[in-house]
């Protein structure tokens, strides 16, 4: 038995487009952050950037259950003693629509290098334009 390894250039990727209107936020976040990934194909390895591009449309109108919208709190951190900020989702979503999902998205895949450069093929929109249409990203129901 022998470790097979994908090329990186033998790798298909294709471009996926998700609206997110009415959708929950983590429900959203979950199905991208596989598809980033690459857990949908066959030739899965964790160590390796074989996912596809996902494109996610009306990220600021995804909603979440419950609560959430006050309660959930967002940290970030200025580096000096006491520095820590925090912000709830409504005040987020009201800076930056797009956001809650980016974080959300980022917070499901690996820490460290690959991760950081999986969340890059997550592309996330707050309206319904994007400009990745030479593309033909597929829709993708979640």
């Amino acid at each position: 038995m022998k470790t097979v390894f994908a090329k990186p250039a033998s790798v298909e990727r294709k471009w996926y487009v998700i609206d997110a209107e009415g959708k929950v936020l983590g429900r959203v976040a979950a199905k991208v952050a596989s598809i980033v990934r690459g857990k949908n194909k066959a030739i899965y390895a964790p160590n390796q950037e074989i996912g596809d591009f996902v494109v996610i449309v009306n990220a600021d109108k995804a909603v979440v259950t419950g609560r959430k919208a006050q309660q959930k709190m967002y940290y970030r951190h200025s580096g000096y003693p006491g520095g820590l900020k925090t912000t709830n989702y409504e005040k987020l979503s009201a800076r930056h629509p797009a956001m809650p999902m980016e974080k959300a998205i980022k917070g499901m895949l690996p820490k460290g290098p690959l991760g950081r450069k999986l969340a890059k093929n997550a592309k996330v929109y707050a309206g319904t334009k994007h400009p990745h249409n030479a593309q033909n990203p597929t829709l993708i129901e979640v």
